[in-house]
C-alpha cells in the first residue's frame, strides 16, 4: 500500500501546483494603444511630416507654436538651415520681433525626429525658430525646449537632411543652406489617432 500512497500524494501535489500557477495576461503592446490627440502637420516641398505636441511637458512652447501655425506663420517659409547628422531648421531668423517664450528645458531628449525651439544666448529668447533633429543630439538635452516628436515622415526628414547644401559657418556653428529651396507649403493642426508615447 505504500507505493499507492506515494502515487496519490504525487498526483495531489501535481494538481495543486497546476491550480496555484498564476495566470498572467499577455504583455500589452503600448504602440497598439491609441487615442485622439491634436498634432501638427507640416506639408513641405519634399513630403509631409506629422508631429505630436508635448502640451503637458512644454505647455508655453506648444501654445506659442500652435498660435503661429494657426495664423499661417510657417506657410511658405524655407528650411534655411540643413546640417546632415544634426538638425533642419526653419523660422524667421529672429527678425520679426515676435514675443519670446520662457525656456522649458529637459522635458524630452534630442532623438531623431525631436522638434525643438531654437534660442539665442538668453534661455528665454525662443520664439519662432524651430528645428527637427536629424540624428540623436544628447549635448542639446536640457539646453533647448523639445516640444514635439515626429510620428510620421521620418523618411521626409531623412531626405531633407541629405539635400545638397552650401556650407556656411558662423564661428564654429554650421548654418548650411540648401542649394535648392525646401519650403513648408502649409502647416496646420488636426486631430488624429496616435499611439501611446514611449519615452526613449
Amino acid at each position: 500500500m505504500q507505493p499507492i500512497r506515494i502515487l496519490n500524494a504525487t498526483l495531489a501535489c501535481f494538481f495543486l501546483c497546476i491550480f496555484l500557477v498564476p495566470v498572467t495576461a499577455p504583455a500589452q503592446d503600448d504602440s497598439a494603444v491609441t487615442h485622439q490627440e491634436e498634432v501638427a502637420v507640416l506639408e513641405t516641398s519634399m513630403g509631409t511630416m506629422v508631429m505630436r505636441l508635448f502640451d503637458d511637458k512644454a505647455p508655453l512652447t506648444v501654445a506659442n507654436f500652435k498660435a503661429l501655425v494657426e495664423e499661417g506663420f510657417y506657410d511658405g517659409l524655407p528650411f534655411y538651415r540643413v546640417v546632415a547628422g544634426h538638425v533642419i531648421q526653419t523660422g524667421d531668423g529672429g527678425e520679426s520681433g515676435r514675443a519670446t517664450v520662457k525656456g522649458e528645458f529637459g522635458a524630452y531628449p534630442h532623438v531623431p525626429g525631436a522638434v525643438g525651439l531654437a534660442r539665442g544666448g538668453n534661455p528665454d529668447s525662443g520664439s519662432t525658430e524651430i528645428y527637427i533633429c536629424h540624428a540623436t543630439r544628447p549635448h542639446l538635452d536640457g539646453k533647448y525646449a523639445v516640444f514635439g516628436l515626429l510620428i510620421e515622415g521620418l523618411d521626409v526628414l531623412e531626405a531633407i537632411g541629405n539635400v545638397p547644401v552650401d556650407e556656411n559657418f558662423i564661428g564654429k556653428t554650421a548654418f548650411h543652406k540648401p542649394k535648392e529651396p525646401v519650403t513648408i507649403t502649409r502647416a496646420r493642426l488636426e486631430m488624429r489617432q496616435v499611439p501611446a508615447l514611449m519615452t526613449p
